[in-house]
């Protein structure tokens, strides 16, 4: 059986978990990470020399990076549907993971922490509002996107939509000021309608 290893307060974590929802697949996972700790550990390093979360095993074969984990597990399992069979429509739900990773992930990990994880008392609010400036940029560019689509990547849900849609639950969630972007507004609610986001994304923020 699949095992994921990691809390479910990840965000990063929570993608794996998504997928897996979306395909009806069953796994086991561990708790690792944040309150329980045990990234630094030689048997987790042997696994995962980054000591972070996600790590899947599945079977003997062991992966890491969460982006990478929710790829694998969709071109495995649900390959023609999450996972698209056209080139050009798999690339681009593979081009906006990347971009969450590489390009929104910086601008979404200073409000998170500064907003979730720090007391008022703590919070630098000008590093905090610079930095929701920036994801608010990278949200206008979805929404620009989701003007001409119902999804990211096309008129069908993919991979492509979920790394993002994480994004958005703690957009839409956190005590911030929010522009009224209104395609991103409309993409969110269909996700909010989904099972396996409303299970495994759709709760208390950590």
């Amino acid at each position: 059986m699949l095992k994921i290893i990691g809390r479910d307060t990840s965000s990063n974590v929570q993608k794996v978990l998504w997928v897996c929802g979306e395909m009806g697949l069953s796994f086991e996972r561990e708790d690792l990470g944040g309150p329980f700790g045990g990234n630094d550990t030689p048997e987790y390093r042997s696994l995962n020399p980054n000591g972070k979360v996600p790590t899947i095993i599945d079977d003997q074969f062991v992966l890491w990076e969460s982006n990478s984990c929710t790829r694998y597990l969709a071109a495995k399992h649900s390959h023609g549907e999450l996972y698209p069979d056209d080139l050009m429509v798999r690339a681009d739900a593979e081009r906006w993971m990347d971009w969450q990773i590489a390009t929104v992930s910086p601008t979404l990990v200073p409000v998170f922490w500064g907003m979730v994880r720090t007391a008022p008392r703590d919070r630098n609010i000008e590093a905090i509002e610079a930095a929701r400036e920036k994801l608010s940029a990278n949200i206008a560019i979805m929404d620009n996107q989701l003007s001409k689509s119902i999804y990211l990547a096309g008129d069908n849900f993919t991979v492509g939509d979920i790394p993002l849609g994480i994004t958005a639950y703690r957009w839409f969630n956190m005590e911030i000021k929010r522009e009224p972007f209104q395609n991103v507004q409309r993409w969110y609610d269909l996700l909010c309608e989904r099972p396996a986001f409303q299970k495994f994304v759709m709760n208390p923020m950590e």
